[in-house]
């Protein structure tokens, strides 16, 4: 099968596809000009596409679901610093919900751009759990605690603060879970050493990606902890064998909207 599907109209010969190729095994043929991938080197292939996307002239196509090519027209993705900047700025952590559900159409909308993050060596090892239904979030929550209660008078770092988030559940505050509608795990490979970093841009994806749909989100990690260590909660997920939860974000229709940027710390920047 060929490799790399080429339009030879559209080829100029420039070779940018072998400069950006980051295994090095395209090449130029000498006759043609045309790039080519020599069959010794098809499996070394990660599919990363960056020969696909560097190319000026849109002629060569990564040969994997080719149907599915999306044409990027001129300009499209384009974002001032300053319209970038403001976006990113104004980004908050939510912790007020409304009742109304976000619809699983919008949320496969947000999953399906978080794909796109980066993995190491483009494995994309990253899947998704989504609990959508509030009561089985609410029953995270729960488990949750029962998790932090198991650390009270232990030598665990966590166990001279978790009797207080025990007593706020206990008179009715969800400190856990905020009362959020929605969870979401990113799950992996539980024997991928580097897949718990590829999870966390995932999730960084969906985080960044979220406001945009009008969606608040914020990082759970209470329940993400939980989620390694307490064997009832990991029950609960039933997350298919042989993969684990990296890390978990909670979220829903933000109940406020947001008006101003706070301040940060200064910028901190060594130069070598």
């Amino acid at each position: 099968m060929t490799h790399i599907i080429v339009d030879q109209d559209l080829c100029t010969g420039c070779g940018i596809c072998a400069k950006i190729c980051m295994l090095g095994i395209i090449e130029l043929d000498e006759k043609s000009n045309l790039p080519q991938v020599q069959e010794a080197n098809i499996l070394r292939c990660i599919k990363c596409g960056h020969c696909e996307a560097f190319c000026p002239s849109q002629a060569l196509l990564l040969n994997m679901r080719p149907d599915e090519k999306i044409i990027l027209p001129a300009g499209a993705g384009d974002i001032s610093t300053e319209n970038i900047g403001f976006y990113l700025k104004k980004r908050r952590s939510v912790r007020h919900f409304t009742e109304d559900p976000v619809p699983r159409e919008k949320i496969l909308e947000i999953l399906d751009i978080a794909r796109y993050a980066a993995s190491g060596t483009n494995g994309q090892p990253v899947q998704w759990l989504v609990v959508h239904d509030p009561e089985r979030v609410r029953k995270i929550a729960g488990l949750t605690i029962e998790w932090m209660e198991s650390l009270v008078n232990t030598s665990h770092p966590m166990s001279a603060y978790v009797p207080a988030f025990i007593s706020a559940w206990e008179h009715g505050h969800d400190v856990i879970c905020r009362d959020a509608p929605h969870l979401l795990f990113a799950h992996i490979p539980e024997e991928n050493p580097i897949a718990p970093v590829d999870a966390i841009i995932a999730l960084t994806h969906f985080d960044i990606t979220a406001p945009a749909f009008g969606v608040g989100t914020c990082w759970a990690g209470f329940v993400a902890a939980a989620a390694t260590d307490y064997k009832p909660l990991q029950e609960e997920l039933g997350l298919p064998e042989g993969r684990k939860s990296a890390y978990a974000i909670l979220f829903g229709n933000p109940q406020y909207k947001i008006y101003g940027i706070p301040r940060r710390k200064p910028l901190e920047v060594m130069w070598q």
